[in-house]
């Protein structure tokens, strides 16, 4: 959709790590760790191709394999900040009605069809909204 939207559509990633698995929060913090870097979304796809192996030996194992700045990498990964971030997040999904992920919004609205047709309905009617009120 950013590229088919490419100057009218932002995607904003927030972290809502399941319950169901014992790592997630803790892969949460590492990928915005590597977000610090630069490295956010590649982290984040090494994590969900290796989500049935996630521990510190593999999550250490990625950042090595994009060249992370290990130091900087394991500071972050500990930092507070991070995770408070990640708190944050998961209480605004809570409070917006996240029940499970992924969970795509556009424009404060929850997308029910979630296929890409269904995506591209959905923002072509916010774009049309947006058309309208400025005329």
């Amino acid at each position: 959709m950013v590229e088919k939207y490419p100057q009218k559509v932002k995607v904003a990633y927030k972290n809502f790590p399941v319950r169901s698995h014992k790592y997630a929060e803790t892969a949460a913090r590492a990928a915005l760790a590597a977000g610090k870097q630069g490295k956010f979304w590649p982290f984040h796809d090494k994590l969900f191709d290796n989500y049935n192996q996630l521990n510190d030996v593999k999550v250490r194992e990625i950042a090595q394999e994009l060249k992370l700045d290990m130091a900087q990498f394991e500071k972050d990964w500990q930092d507070p900040g991070i995770a408070a971030s990640v708190q944050s997040d998961m209480t605004e999904g809570g409070r917006i009605g996240v029940r499970s992920v992924p969970t795509v919004f556009i424009n404060g609205s929850q997308l029910k069809r979630r296929t890409l047709e269904g995506m591209s309905e959905m923002i072509d009617k916010e774009l049309n909204k947006t058309s309208a009120a400025k005329q």
